[in-house]
């Protein structure tokens, strides 16, 4: 229901009104009207703008012997006879999207004539003989689509008052009938002073009816400033006392022709004066009906309705009335609550309560130095939208608030966001900051700005808002979207960071691998650990590599996307391998199960095969999302992100726990030690192997996501140092500082110089890692063996290990 009106919505598709079956009856057969003949009424608003059809669905109201139908270009009104085969037509022109009066009469000796809002428009008296069949060969009327299914083009707008008379009505008739149904006849009887001027301007009860006459006179009298005319309103409505069912009326008539105001081309170009003068111009109005509505000595008088522009609640209260709170509207997530303290009931008291359905939705891209709101201005070059529908509560005389916020009574306004799809997105995206101020509007001025004085935002989140404030107006919430930005000195210093610390990550790397491979015909090389540590520096290797290539790339294009890609897999691997480092550390000290060689399938699985998998679903869900934005990487805007996000978050918090449960036993073997021994040098080791673990298990990530906006700076330095330079890091510890490393350089040099000597029959000693380990030359070295609390040295041996 609209304004008491029908809306179909054409959008579902099928969408139409069914009148019943009327075989054998004038309406479906003319040639059974007799000499009354027939007339047909309905109002009809087209809300399409460029529809193919300007009444009902499909441009039909439509029965056996008649037809409506109109399109852009022009339309008809027809009427055929199937026994005799004439056919009566009129060309038509159905005026724009507002409501139109639109009525017919047939008699077999005038023919069909056609009324547009009261005024003949166009006729056909003898008709002409159709060698064509026309019309539906059913007997029921139905409005919306024909009855066949020939039409694939169904209703979008209003329909009201369909009415048949079975008789013709003579154009006296007819425009007694306009007139009253658009309530002109109850204006001028209350207010029979009333010029001819001032009604081609004013909306009256009926409004939304008016004429494309009235409201042309209505739209050239408009001015941005003060976009009804206002005291003109008010001249015309009564002075003395409004009845209940007039009060209505009114209301309905004011809203209805705001309804048309909005409707007017162009309007968006001008839409926030223009809608905060209709918002005025209603408070305006309701404050003048609700005053001067019938009185009841005794009992509080409430009128209550809706309308497609608000709904609405007048209430006059008596003297001395007892009234705990009130809210408005009683239903509903958003509402205006008022305590019951702070109504001083010494007097009559009025309330007038509005609440406003679509009205946020002109107020777009406000500009923050035309408002009154010193923290929107802060930031000027971001616009600012109404995240919420607008809600106004009137109350006379004024109710006694605290003028301290933090005081009481306090009015509390609850607001549920509405936002567009574009602004959930950037809502959601965490580079941007999001900004909620509840304001009103404040005519000081004469127009309408948007002002949070005597307001507070006191909880909420981004669904909704709750405001408390010391006054009375027109409410909404506004949301201002600021992306964080890094000033162009970080931004330097960051990339400079990153620049040089993957060159050097680069480089150390390839040392790492070269230094791996040639020592791994030393045995203690040769196990699983070191197998790890290459794969591992090989993915990071080649995603740093990768990372400096793709600066190179603009976005959007197809090597941007294929480095995208292939970014998206090595640091996945990367990820992975880290994983394996955290499974492997955890098999080797904290729980012991399978040999190093029934876990080779697995670790190497993980650390290629998961990617690949992530991968190739990612891009089969998503290859869009690759590469298009801003960088060679995954986009931030549809969530493709998290296909990177997830799995690293994953392998950061297993990892996490592997590391506490590692770092626990490690403390306590050093703390055994430094009781036995009293080796200060044993409490360092924790510190120290936890220094050692990091690179590898890629702790030093969980940076990444402290930095979430720019006042965590500070994380985003660290994040971009530990990250660039973790390759440098594992080159480090686990290549130049490593004992084993460098006791098998020593032995493969002491090789290379004992063959380069020609001295080839000398028995090389054994490696000493072998001795210690219990290794025989030849042998396969066997899995490190794990702490044995029972003696200190088996403790050292192992935490040398590790």
């Amino acid at each position: 229901m609209v304004n008491k009106g029908i809306f179909l919505n054409g959008d579902n598709g099928g969408t139409f009104l069914h009148f019943g079956n009327y075989q054998n009856t004038c309406i479906s057969d003319p040639n059974l009207c007799g000499p009354e003949g027939i007339t047909f009424s309905f109002f009809w608003k087209n809300h399409e703008s460029a529809s193919r059809f300007a009444v009902a669905s499909g441009g039909k109201v439509i029965s056996n012997g008649f037809s409506v139908y109109t399109n852009p270009l022009g339309g008809y009104v027809e009427f055929y006879t199937r026994s005799n085969k004439h056919r009566w037509r009129a060309n038509i022109d159905v005026p724009g999207p507002y409501w139109t009066h639109i009525l017919f009469t047939w008699t077999k000796k005038d023919g069909l004539k056609v009324y547009i809002n009261a005024t003949l428009t166009a006729e056909n008296k003898n008709g002409s003989i159709s060698e064509e069949t026309y019309g539906d060969p059913y007997p029921d009327l139905v409005i919306g689509t024909a009855n066949n299914k020939g039409y694939s083009h169904y209703v979008t707008g209003a329909f009201d008052e369909f009415v048949i008379w079975e008789r013709a009505l003579s154009p006296e008739n007819i425009s007694l009938y306009y007139n009253a149904t658009i309530a002109w006849d109850m204006v001028s009887k209350t207010t029979p002073r009333i010029s001819k001027e001032v009604i081609s301007t004013t909306p009256m009860a009926r409004a939304a009816d008016m004429s494309p006459p009235v409201i042309s006179s209505l739209q050239e009298e408009l001015r941005p400033t003060d976009f009804l005319p206002v005291q003109s309103f008010l001249k015309t409505l009564p002075n003395g006392t409004i009845s209940r069912d007039t009060a209505n009326n009114l209301t309905q008539g004011l809203l209805k022709s705001v309804e048309e105001v909005l409707s007017f081309p162009g309007l968006t170009e001008q839409s926030t004066p223009v809608v905060s003068g209709l918002v005025k111009t209603v408070d305006r109005v309701m404050e003048h009906v609700v005053t001067n509505l019938e009185d009841s000595p005794n009992s509080l008088i409430s009128l209550d309705g809706t309308s497609f522009v608000a709904d609405y609640s007048l209430m006059k209260l008596p003297q001395n009335f007892e009234l705990s709170h009130y809210r408005f509207p009683t239903e509903g997530k958003s509402y205006i609550s008022v305590p019951g303290e702070a109504f001083a009931m010494e007097s009559q008291t009025t309330i007038v309560g509005l609440f406003y359905h679509n009205m946020h939705s002109y107020y777009k891209e406000i500009s923050p130095v035309k408002t009154r709101i010193n923290e929107a201005a802060d930031y000027k070059d971001h616009k600012i939208h109404v995240a919420s529908c607008l809600i106004s509560l009137k109350v006379e005389p004024l109710p006694a608030l605290s003028v301290n916020l933090s005081g009481a009574p306090l009015i509390k306004i609850v607001l549920t966001h509405v936002l567009t799809k574009e602004q959930q997105d950037q809502v959601q995206n965490q580079s941007n900051k999001v900004f909620l101020y509840c304001a009103f509007l404040d005519y000081s001025s004469k127009e309408g700005v948007w002002s949070n004085k005597g307001c507070v935002r006191a909880h909420g989140n981004m669904t909704y808002s709750v405001c408390l404030c010391n006054h009375l107006t027109n409410f909404a919430i506004l949301m201002q979207v600021v992306p964080l930005k890094i000033s162009t000195g970080h931004k330097v210093a960051l990339s400079t960071i990153g620049y040089v610390g993957c060159s050097i990550s680069i480089f150390c790397l390839a040392i790492t691998l070269v230094t791996f491979a040639v020592l791994s015909s030393v045995s203690t090389i040769r196990n699983q650990r070191y197998h790890i540590h290459a794969n591992l520096s090989f993915a990071i290797l080649v995603a740093e590599i990768l990372l400096l290539i793709s600066a190179r790339f603009d976005p959007g294009t197809l090597p941007c996307k294929v480095m995208a890609v292939l970014l998206h897999f090595f640091f996945l691997s990367a990820f992975a391998w880290m994983l394996v480092e955290g499974l492997h550390l955890y098999s080797m000290v904290v729980k012991v199960f399978g040999s190093e060689d029934s876990k080779h399938f697995y670790y190497y699985g993980i650390g290629w095969g998961s990617p690949f998998l992530i991968c190739v679903v990612s891009m089969t869900s998503a290859l869009d999302s690759y590469g298009k934005v801003d960088n060679c990487w995954l986009s931030l805007q549809n969530g493709a992100i998290w296909a990177f996000v997830a799995p690293a978050l994953f392998v950061i918090v297993v990892n996490i726990g592997i590391l506490i449960s590692v770092t626990r036993i490690i403390s306590r073997i050093s703390g055994e030690n430094y009781k036995v021994h009293g080796d200060a040098n044993a409490v360092k080791l924790t510190i120290k192997a936890v220094a050692v673990l990091l690179p590898i298990l890629g702790i030093s990530w969980i940076f990444g996501v402290l930095v979430v906006n720019t006042q965590s700076l500070p994380f985003l330095y660290i994040f971009a140092v530990f990250n660039s330079l973790q390759g440098f890091f594992v080159f480090l510890f686990h290549c130049l500082l490593n004992s084993e490393v460098r006791a098998a350089f020593k032995h493969k040099t002491k090789v290379w110089s004992l063959t380069s000597s020609s001295i080839r029959n000398i028995n090389v000693k054994p490696f000493n890692s072998d001795i210690m380990n219990g290794h025989k030359e030849g042998v396969t070295p066997t899995k490190m063996n794990t702490w044995d609390k029972s003696t200190n040295s088996a403790n050292r041996i192992d935490l040398s290990a590790v």
